[in-house]
């Protein structure tokens, strides 16, 4: 989920570190340059395999390699396609799992159990997961423990894996160990400050929790949540969620508090948690321009600080905007998402001859943007494909967890 501002001397090295003379950087920089947005749309399907294909491709590009069975974390111009992320490989567990069942496709259900493989021999002894691409050495951050999580729970309660809730488990444990008493975390965070959007980490942490009956992660993730709902101001904006101290955050990572809060609010069963989703899900309903654009970045007011559109982030919102529709029931919310899906159908290329950008999803538009520049992130596709499917079937990815049910499934396996 990296994403940054280009210092004075980074923008003077980034015709040397991003080479635009490269045939296929220049044909990707001059698409932008003459022909943005207006890609055709086509049937919710059809961009779908579009993007699971693509999703494909990031995980097999990784075949041969120590890190095969996660995802590629994307392609770049820098670095051609990445090392797998275990971060974000953790969460497309989830959405190989919802896309095997809509595109009729068992083989996806593979690729799920592949990247959950991966990501179990990666777990530290202390429960923790490796960050950044999880190499050796490589420091445990909180917010990339909390979704690899997610593809813990995925795995145990759609597959049917009881090793993943063990996992999930330990990880929850670590995450309550390193939590300071006012529920925030300020050890093992992303630039070492604390972050609002811990939020989506905190969800898992509290599913983990009523799914394995363990009340001390609850009580934790519980503190967390009101340590989250004390950054909100009056206008929905939260503090503290940029991944920079004194920048503005990016609509992707106020797209990650807002998810956290309502999924948390939800399971919890607390219109405190779930109304404060809906009061930054409905400010950023109200600055989308007509054609689903979105900025970039936003400040405490909601004015735009950023003249690139975050693609990530509008995906992002677009699931959210469905999920606040179907829990609050506030159905001019749909209209929200299904605008953004609009325009991310328009930014995403079909018939591209090059398999690189086929399908992709670009972290901005234009492609130069300052959030995930001159990058196709694995998660921007994933959050789309996400999105396509929520609204196709009016259905939740991940599934809300009937958590009675799984406490009985976890008792059968003790």
């Amino acid at each position: 989920m990296h994403g940054a501002t280009m210092s004075p001397l980074k923008v003077l090295a980034a015709p040397f570190r991003y080479r635009p003379w490269r045939p296929r950087h220049a044909r990707l920089i001059g698409r932008d340059l003459v022909g943005r947005w207006n890609q055709a749309e086509h049937r919710h399907t059809t961009h779908l395999r579009a993007t699971i294909d693509w999703l494909c491709l990031a995980q097999d590009a990784r075949n041969g390699m120590p890190d095969a069975g996660g995802v590629s974390a994307g392609w770049t111009f820098e670095d051609g396609w990445l090392p797998s992320y275990p971060e974000t490989s953790g969460y497309i567990v989830e959405t190989f799992i919802a896309a095997a069942k809509v595109l009729d496709r068992p083989d996806l259900l593979d690729r799920a159990r592949r990247i959950i493989d991966w990501e179990l021999s990666l777990q530290r002894s202390d429960g923790a997961f490796p960050g950044h691409y999880g190499e050796p050495g490589s420091k445990p951050v909180v917010f990339n423990t909390g979704q690899i999580m997610h593809g813990m729970l995925a795995g145990h309660l759609q597959l049917g894996l009881p090793e993943c809730l063990d996992a999930a488990v330990r990880a929850g444990r670590w995450l309550a160990d390193i939590q300071d008493e006012d529920g925030c975390w300020r050890d093992f965070e992303h630039n070492g400050i604390p972050h609002t959007y811990n939020t989506r980490a905190t969800w898992a942490l509290l599913a983990t929790a009523l799914i394995a009956g363990e009340p001390e992660l609850k009580m934790a993730a519980i503190r967390n949540l009101e340590w989250a709902l004390a950054q909100q101001g009056e206008s929905g904006w939260f503090a503290n969620n940029a991944f920079v101290t004194g920048q503005q955050p990016f609509t992707h990572t106020i797209a990650y508090a807002i998810r956290g809060m309502l999924e948390s609010g939800v399971l919890l069963e607390s219109s405190l948690y779930v109304d404060s989703a809906l009061k930054a899900a409905r400010a950023m309903a109200n600055v989308q321009r007509s054609d689903g654009w979105l900025a970039g970045k936003y400040d405490a007011e909601w004015v735009p600080r950023a003249k690139y559109c975050c693609l990530t982030g509008v995906a992002q919102m677009s699931v959210n905007w469905t999920r606040c529709a179907q829990v609050s029931g506030v159905s001019r919310l749909r209209g929200n998402a299904r605008t953004a899906l609009s325009l991310l159908k328009r930014c995403q290329r079909l018939r591209d001859r090059d398999a690189v950008s086929r399908g992709a999803i670009a972290g901005s538009v234009p492609i130069w943007g300052g959030y995930s520049r001159f990058e196709f992130p694995n998660w921007a596709a994933k959050f789309f494909a996400d999105a396509l499917m929520m609204d196709l079937d009016d259905s939740a990815v991940p599934p809300v967890p009937n958590i009675a049910a799984a406490r009985q499934k976890k008792v059968a396996h003790v």
